[in-house]
């Protein structure tokens, strides 16, 4: 197979992108104002295999990678314009963007106030124990991407604000908490993503987890968006085969490796180098499960669902989530009223085989835990949302039904109200319990 070349191209770019041209200049800057704000960057993968350029500024994978000016308001985006025309210095353009940053709440659900652990008094820098059974780990040489989501909600990675990040070393104290804490079973290795780093340094993470003390460690995750934004790095990158090799040690050292991917759209799944790295991926006995956000302009109807899900069974991954797109960033850009995730997950999945229905959806991944609608209903007369939790911050909320009162509007869990005339959901009161004692611990009480 032909070695194809990698380049990256990044907000001061936007202007020479031949394929740009066809936009009026206008647009181009506005799009340049955006990635002011929000991390852009692309490669050639992405510009030369998964985008119609016939098709821009609507095609999904455009929308997917490519800064689009109704991500900002109005005012803002006029701004920000104007300060890249008047050519003022870069430290006053950067100083107004992480104002707006600061606004645009930057870790949502509690990631970073009630998610990352403490062992012996000390945070653990670079991970998050939010649900028992799992422990994430943010790998300080894994925090870039070989290309940005427009929707991602981890983009506060990438900005340059060191306050904002998750990472950790290899040698961190995250080994030391997880030997303590038996319940962990899964370690997902996440960013960022892992994938922009070298087999070697990969390795540092995954081996240990192979040996005496982690015996308790069943299954080792990786979050990634290579198979989208770069096949390659499993076909043709100089240590690929490397990689493949220690994916194979994973299952040799009885345990389980998934990869949690980021199909967005049946699109990424075209490219020929796409479909050969996934059985290259599969033939080294790794998992592949999909996962992606529902979001407006790029996946927002069930045709695009049923294709993808359909293509993913086809060649040998599993459908894992429909999500609900987190309140982060350019969230009023992208949402989806709840309603209408519904609609779409209930008419995709009514349309494909068994094999594709392990899909669950749409979920919300908020404070609490993971919240899936699981249907519309009426209750003694009144209208509502049946909801459950996939996962809890307290494993023993999950798939207890409770109900919401309907709303054609709301987005996001914050957005709904209890039904039946009760004052908060059920498990808010222990929620409030459980947070009060994370923010002590974090304050260094005890309670």
């Amino acid at each position: 197979m032909q070695v194809p070349e990698l380049k990256y191209y990044g907000p001061n770019d936007l202007q020479r992108l031949p394929q740009l041209q066809k936009l009026p200049r206008s647009e181009v800057l506005a799009m340049q104002a955006v990635a002011q704000i929000f991390p852009f960057r692309t490669n050639s993968y992405v510009v030369e295999n998964l985008i119609d350029w016939d098709d821009i500024p609507d095609d999904p994978m455009f929308r997917l990678t490519f800064p689009h000016r109704d991500m900002l308001p109005a005012v803002t985006l006029r701004r920000l314009v104007n300060l890249l025309t008047e050519g003022v210095a870069g430290s006053v353009i950067q100083r107004y963007a992480n104002e707006i940053r600061s606004q645009l709440h930057p870790h949502p659900e509690g990631q970073k106030e009630y998610n990352v652990p403490f062992l012996d008094g000390q945070p653990v820098q670079g991970a998050q124990h939010k649900y028992r059974e799992t422990l994430l780990v943010f790998p300080s040489a894994g925090q870039s991407c070989h290309a940005f989501c427009t929707f991602c909600f981890r983009w506060p990675q990438f900005v340059g604000v060191i306050d904002w990040r998750f990472a950790t070393r290899e040698h961190g104290l995250y080994l030391d908490y997880l030997r303590r804490h038996r319940e962990i079973t899964d370690v997902l290795l996440t960013g960022g993503d892992p994938m922009t780093m070298n087999a070697r340094q990969l390795s540092l993470y995954v081996k240990p987890l192979l040996g005496p003390g982690f015996e308790h460690v069943q299954t080792i995750r990786i979050g990634t968006k290579a198979l989208t934004y770069w096949p390659y790095r499993y076909l043709t990158d100089s240590d690929a085969d490397d990689l493949l090799r220690l994916f194979e040690s994973v299952g040799t050292a009885g345990k389980h490796l998934a990869v949690m991917t980021h199909f967005c759209h049946w699109k990424a799944l075209q490219p020929p180098a796409a479909q050969s790295a996934i059985q290259r991926l599969r033939s080294a006995g790794v998992e592949i499960r999909s996962q992606s956000p529902l979001v407006r302009h790029i996946n927002d109807t069930p045709v695009v669902w049923i294709k993808l899900w359909k293509l993913l069974v086809r060649y040998g991954c599993i459908p894992y989530y429909m999500f609900v797109q987190r309140q982060t960033g350019p969230h009023d850009y992208f949402k989806v009223p709840l309603r209408r995730c519904l609609e779409i997950y209930r008419r995709a999945v009514q349309s494909v085989s068994g094999l594709s229905r392990t899909a669950r959806g749409p979920v919300m991944s908020a404070l609490p835990g993971k919240v899936c609608i699981d249907g519309i209903a009426e209750v003694n007369g009144e209208r509502v949302f049946v909801l459950s939790f996939l996962q809890g911050r307290n494993p023993a909320w999950c798939g207890r039904p409770f109900f919401a009162k309907y709303s054609d509007t709301a987005t996001w869990l914050t957005d709904l109200e209890p039904a039946s005339g009760q004052k908060e959901f059920f498990y808010q009161p222990e929620l409030r319990e459980i947070l009060t004692r994370k923010a002590a611990l974090k304050a260094g009480m005890t309670l």
